[in-house]
């Protein structure tokens, strides 16, 4: 069987069929380990009744949470809910019922052992003792698991611009998931991110297609190894297929409107080289695309994911999406019709809910679906069950569980991880901080002393497990006076004479250290203005955190800002009047340890700006890889340019980059070409460099945008130290869609440009053509 898990033709072979060991008689094909998982899959399938096969492409959300969920939401508030369930008419019990009748096949939000096994053992008593599939919003690390390592969010991973680092994430979230009772993540979330309005931009690596298709493939291999067989790999879902990051309003959801060029050119990339790395589930997308709901798109999931692409994993939904294809796109009158929909479109299991199941076994046993497309779906969610090993053991034991959390390699992966991701934005000069001249600083602003930057897909850890700001200044430096004005972490709720408060403390003090920015923590959902279903039309700093800053900048003590934040966030003011801004995402556990490092200059920042950052909502939507014409004019009133490009950060030493050297002027379109430039560190300590080359053709028969990312090296360098750091470009880095919508190289003259950054003043030139 080929890397891609191909689907498996709805008759399998007589020679399988008929081989020994498929008779009544002996033990079943499907118990004996040693056996192939075809011949496991096809044996077990043959044994299965119609209510068991439909019952596999069925998830349900945890006891647990089913029970919690009832308490706080009534049945018209859960239907609208998007992070929360149960279901009215199958309480529990009955669900528990249908685990041990065989006809439940996964399950989300169970976030505890002791529920996962329990679960299971119920699996065990079914007929067949088919094993559930557990899955979690793993995003970060198992965050929604209490007492697990909280890793950056996306969007922090992604400024370290380091895709073995993030596989090393993905290997050690596998484990703790494994650890903690899941064996497959609802990630990477590998949309490219194009709309600072929309809550889940930190969800994402950010607006480049080759540095989201990088790190997704890095993510893939983390969790899913070479094909996620054993015990220790978890399956990756790539998410959300396809166009919801660059929604018409910036709202979760909405719809988007692009040409196919731009989903083929700008957002598929991703998936399709997650897919070359062997995922194996997709998740279809909240919003429409070109008038059909992704839901129901045989365009998105059958004809590109499974026809052009050769996928042979399984599609799942999103939360109850299709049943929103029936009362929010109201593309079917009633649930059949959109379950019609969308097993017509390629959806293999249904998240989340009793209604599909009696539905689609109606629908099969009155002939309007063959049961043959069932078993097209079941294939590939049984084959996953083996290759974890969930028919060996499906049980987690809470030893495994307690050495494996939290442990001292996964909290070195944090703290690292942490430190790569801050972005220095600006310096005047003043960090790193001398503890000698600010010996007296006050530290301020909502999220100084909070969990708040674990970010979303993550709840409340113990405060052990969190080294947060406050606690991280005063270990790195011990010897200064830290004086705490604490505001609460709920920035709606800020007010101003804590604003006053703060500038009364600030008297006497050498330095001010605000950390501002947004609060994306699911526990806090109806106070938080950023994550999921969070989306603004204003990305200012909410509420009095600017004044704040404002107020303590007039009192003439220097101010640094640390912004903890999940979407880039417009600091016009900030940024030209603080002395320093660090912008530390939301850099999990012991991000607060990393942010004081920093500080301190015990660590040289290297982070690099993943996604660029407007001046004003209104310039909406920023991207360094835009169309000539995009910015053919500029605003009438304000600075046209974003406040931050894609691909800025400074540091505490300086580099110097020579001239673009090419190994020759001219490529065949099916060869290759070498292209170097020396690095040099001129400053004083030791750094990391983000090397980024770009490339622009010249003149195309469609149009292209000015430049595009195509390869990036992390170097470091010592003090004087030189390196000569070399790229190779292959056609698959020249390749688009021309006019005709053919994809390949054409020939004519290419732009390749390398430097610090995508701002025009940071790169070095040089031209090649393609013969």
């Amino acid at each position: 069987m080929n890397t891609k898990f191909r689907h498996w033709t709805f008759l399998f072979t007589a020679a399988v069929l008929a081989a020994p060991g498929c008779s009544d008689h002996a033990d079943p094909v499907y118990k004996d380990a040693s056996q192939s998982v075809e011949r496991r899959v096809e044996d077990l399938l043959s044994r299965m009744t119609l209510e068991e096969k439909v019952g596999q492409m069925c998830q349900y959300v945890g006891l647990n949470h089913m029970r919690q969920t009832a308490v706080v939401l009534s049945e018209a508030e859960m239907k609208k809910s998007h992070a929360m369930g149960f279901y009215a008419d199958c309480p529990p019990e009955r669900i528990e019922e249908m685990i041990r009748e065989g006809i439940t096949g996964s399950f989300l939000h169970v976030t505890s052992v002791e529920e996962a096994n329990y679960i299971q053992s119920l699996a065990l008593r079914s007929r067949l003792a088919i094993p559930v599939l557990i899955g979690i919003d793993a995003m970060h690390g198992t965050g929604l698991v209490r007492g697990a390592t909280v890793y950056p969010t996306e969007i922090g991973q992604a400024a370290a611009f380091n895709p073995e680092l993030v596989e090393r994430i993905g290997r050690e979230t596998a484990l703790e998931m494994r650890a903690s009772g899941s064996q497959w993540t609802f990630g990477p979330n590998i949309e490219v991110a194009r709309d600072a309005r929309w809550g889940r931009v930190g969800d994402t690596f950010g607006e480049d297609p080759y540095l989201v298709s990088q790190l997704g493939v890095a993510t893939v291999k983390g969790l899913q190894g070479r094909d996620f067989t054993g015990e220790d790999y978890v399956i990756a879902c790539a998410k959300h297929m396809a166009g919801g990051s660059q929604p018409v309003n910036g709202i979760n959801g909405a719809p988007n409107d692009m040409s196919e060029r731009t989903l083929r050119e700008v957002f598929l990339p991703p998936f399709e080289k997650c897919v070359e790395a062997g995922i194996y589930t997709v998740m279809a997308a909240h919003n429409e695309y070109d008038g059909i709901p992704c839901h129901g798109s045989r365009f998105l999931l059958t004809d590109i994911l499974r026809d052009e692409w050769d996928f042979g994993g399984f599609v799942v939904s999103d939360w109850m999406d299709i049943e929103r294809m029936q009362d929010y796109h109201t593309t079917g009158e009633t649930l059949r019709d959109v379950y019609a929909q969308t097993l017509d479109a390629g959806m293999d299991m249904h998240m989340h809910g009793p209604d599909f199941y009696y539905e689609v076994l109606k629908m099969v046993r009155e002939g309007v679906v063959p049961e043959s497309r069932i078993d097209a779906s079941v294939r590939p969610i049984l084959a996953a069950k083996f290759r974890l090993g969930l028919f060996e053991n499906p049980y987690v034991d809470e030893e495994t569980t307690r050495s494996t959390l939290f442990c001292e390699e996964h909290r070195a992966t944090a703290l690292e991880a942490a430190r790569q991701s801050v972005v220095l934005l600006e310096n005047d000069g003043i960090l790193p901080l001398d503890p000698a001249k600010y010996r007296r600083v006050l530290v301020t602003g909502p999220f100084a002393n909070s969990q708040v930057q674990l970010g979303d897909w993550a709840f409340e850890q113990p405060d052990e497990n969190v080294t947060t700001v406050w606690e991280g200044l005063q270990a790195v430096s011990p010897g200064t006076q830290f004086t705490l004005c604490d505001l609460g972490w709920n920035i709606r709720k800020i007010t101003p004479e804590q604003v006053r408060n703060a500038v009364r403390q600030a008297a006497g003090k050498d330095l001010a250290i605000v950390v501002a920015g947004e609060n994306s923590l699911r526990y806090h959902w109806t106070e938080k203005t950023c994550g999921e279903n969070s989306d603004r039309y204003d990305i200012s700093l909410y509420g009095e955190q600017e004044p704040l800053i404002r107020a303590l900048h007039a009192t003439g003590i220097p101010v640094v800002v640390v912004l903890t934040n999940g979407r880039p966030l417009s600091t016009e003011w900030i940024s030209a009047n603080v002395a320093a801004l660090v912008e530390a995402w939301e850099p999990g556990s012991l991000g607060g340890q990393a942010v004081a490092e920093v500080l301190y200059g015990r660590v040289n920042p290297s982070g690099r700006m993943p996604i660029s950052v407007p001046r004003h909502s209104g310039q909406i939507p920023v991207y360094y890889n835009h169309k000539f014409t995009h910015h053919w004019f500029r605003y009438a009133t304000g600075d046209s340019s974003p406040l931050y490009e894609f691909g800025y950060g400074l540091s505490y030493t300086t580099f110097e980059y020579g001239d673009v050297e090419l190994s020759s002027a001219t490529m065949a379109p099916d060869g290759q070409l070498t292209v170097s430039v020396s690095l040099t560190n001129t400053g004083g300590v030791a750094g990391t460099e983000v090397v980024q080359l770009y490339l622009r053709d010249k003149v195309s028969s469609a149009t292209r945008p000015v430049k595009e990312l195509k390869d990036f090296r992390r170097v470091m360098l010592a003090p004087g130290e030189s390196a000569r750091v070399e790229f190779t470009l292959t056609p698959d880095k020249l390749a688009y869609y021309d006019a005709k919508m053919h994809y390949g190289v054409e020939p004519g003259d290419f732009e390749v440009m390398i430097g610090s950054s995508s701002r025009d003043k940071d790169l070095r030139r040089a031209v090649f053509t393609v013969k």
